[in-house]
């Protein structure tokens, strides 16, 4: 079983920054990816930013150039500049995670954390 503890989110100012963490503990053989997807109100949940070996992923134009993820081992993190109240979500941490060394990846997700980012 694998557990994904994010931290980090909170309530920010427009132009403000956070930093959001995510930690990945429990019994695995390998972490494949990890990323960040966020919620806001109303809305399907999308993918902000993925990281896997060789690359990044990050398909939301709106913060390209804004948002940083980087990884470390296990960890996860997301930094946020210039944020905008377009920003406020909740989000999630995701991780694609081989049990065994056999296995094909399986996705695990934290419990979300809330950024609001008020104008």
């Amino acid at each position: 079983q694998v557990q994904l503890v994010e931290s980090g989110g909170g309530l920010v100012q427009a132009g403000g920054s956070l930093r959001l963490s995510c930690v990945a503990s429990g019994s695995f053989f390998s972490i494949q990816a990890m990323g960040w997807y966020r919620q806001a109100p109303g809305k399907q949940r999308e993918l902000v930013a993925t990281i896997i070996s060789g690359g990044t992923t990050m398909p939301v134009d709106s913060v390209k150039g804004r948002f940083t993820i980087s990884r470390d081992n296990a960890k996860v993190y997301l930094q946020m500049n210039n944020l905008k109240v377009e920003d406020t979500a909740v989000y999630y941490c995701n991780a694609r995670v081989a049990p065994t060394w056999y296995s094909s990846g399986e996705d695990y997700w934290g419990q979300g954390t809330q950024v609001t980012v008020s104008s």
